[in-house]
């Protein structure tokens, strides 16, 4: 019994230091093993991208409004040339219509504006050098005005050719010391070189031609003669009355740019001291 005693306690106390070293020795475990730590990293690349998306955007949106008020600002502009150029086209239309209403009375030159040339401001241009254009022949086949910006770089070098066209109203004869008509340069040949051009002849008479056209012709030939840097807006416009083939007469306008040298602005009449001339047909009489 006694020995039975002994040995249960021997045993309680095995089991008591066995669970206590077992304890020990799950905490020691415990203790050694590695601690984890998690560490969350956040990727900021497509927010920064995000952002610079909404700047772009933004910037964009400032620049098409700015294009837009530019779009708006040129409309009012060509629509304020628009009404100009209108304006400018009545104007030249009525004043051809009161030069066509004119009746020779004697004197062949007249002024016209108090000898003014009305050019705008843009007309006189120079930017895009030296130019000249011819506007289209109407219904009739009469030829319309003729404009240039002229420069000795326009004047001919070849020898000009014989003229082979005959314009509207061409009813030509013999007078004493040569032709009733001569087929008439709006532009003068020395001045550009043009010749056989339909929309640059008019049925002119030999006083209309020359002397009259041509003493203004060598003005302002002799001006642009003088250096490369001189420049002459001019335009000469036939002046028709109604539905008549046969020129009443020419208005020539010029301009030196930059300077008053070249400056007039005259209505030329077409007529011949001794002849009658009915301007419907170009026909003639002795007077």
């Amino acid at each position: 019994m006694k020995n039975k005693k002994l040995l249960i306690s021997i045993l309680l106390t095995i089991l008591f230091f066995g669970a206590g070293i077992n304890g020990n020795l799950n905490s020691t475990q415990e203790s050694q093993k590695p601690k984890v730590i998690t560490k969350v990293k956040y990727d900021k690349s497509e927010v920064k991208k995000s952002d610079q998306l909404d700047d772009e955007n933004s910037e964009l949106s400032d620049d098409i409004q700015e294009l837009k008020t530019q779009i708006r600002d040129y409309k009012k502009a060509l629509k304020k040339l628009g009404k100009t150029a209108q304006t400018d086209s009545a104007k030249t239309e009525t004043a051809s219509a009161n030069l066509a209403s004119l009746n020779y009375s004697g004197k062949d030159i007249i002024t016209v504006n108090n000898n003014n040339p009305s050019f705008t401001k843009s007309d006189l241009s120079t930017a895009n050098g030296a130019w000249q254009s011819y506007g289209d022949l109407d219904n009739l086949n009469r030829a319309s005005a003729a404009n240039a910006l002229l420069n000795v770089s326009l004047m001919p070098t070849a020898k000009r050719e014989p003229l082979h066209v005959n314009p509207t109203g061409w009813h030509n004869k013999k007078i004493s010391g040569g032709w009733l008509y001569n087929p008439c340069h709006l532009i003068g040949y020395q001045l550009t070189g043009q010749n056989n051009n339909w929309k640059n002849l008019i049925t002119g008479t030999r006083q209309l031609n020359d002397p009259d056209m041509l003493k203004y012709e060598n003005e302002v030939a002799n001006y642009v003669k003088q250096s490369k840097h001189h420049f002459v807006r001019y335009r000469v416009t036939p002046i028709f009355r109604g539905t008549e083939l046969l020129a009443r007469g020419v208005q020539m306008e010029a301009q030196s740019t930059g300077e008053n040298t070249v400056h007039f602005n005259v209505y030329i009449f077409n007529v011949q001291p001794g002849y009658n001339l009915n301007y419907s047909d170009g026909t003639s009489q002795v007077a």
